[in-house]
């Protein structure tokens, strides 16, 4: 798996790692960085398409995750989630993220993720909208 540096559209937000995301060993949990990358995920999606009550006729769901763990976090850590898509083919998207450290700017965590869309009435896959794939991967 490739971990690219984030390109300039990518969407980025920065958050602490709560006591709640520590396990046994004294660092954040495996589970805290799928959680964080599907976080940054929806927080982007909604950068474009806020939620409102009404339920949209599509949703996204996870097909795969590709996560490579390089370095610990730990409680009151500040980080980086730094997410992009990367590729638009039918109903599915790439979706790549970076986690990093704040203080001293270290990759901890890389990760790929598939998303496909679908119909929410029926649960099958649709293609994504030209104009969505434009709006998630300007040029």
């Amino acid at each position: 798996m490739d971990t690219p540096a984030a390109p300039t559209h990518a969407y980025s937000h920065v958050f602490t790692v709560e006591a709640s995301d520590i396990d046994q060993l004294g660092h954040a949990n495996n589970v805290a960085y799928v959680r964080w990358v599907q976080d940054v995920a929806a927080a982007h999606w909604h950068h474009f398409f806020p939620p409102t009550e009404a339920l949209p006729p599509q949703v996204w769901v996870v097909q795969e995750h590709r996560v490579r763990y390089l370095r610990s976090a730990y409680a009151g850590d500040e980080l980086r989630a730094s997410t992009w898509v990367a590729d638009v083919k039918g109903a599915s998207s790439k979706r790549l993220t970076r986690i990093e450290r704040v203080a001293d700017g270290q990759l901890l965590c890389a990760a790929e993720t598939q998303w496909v869309l679908l119909d929410a009435g029926s649960g099958r896959p649709v293609r994504v909208p030209g104009e969505w794939a434009e709006m998630l991967m300007p040029s």
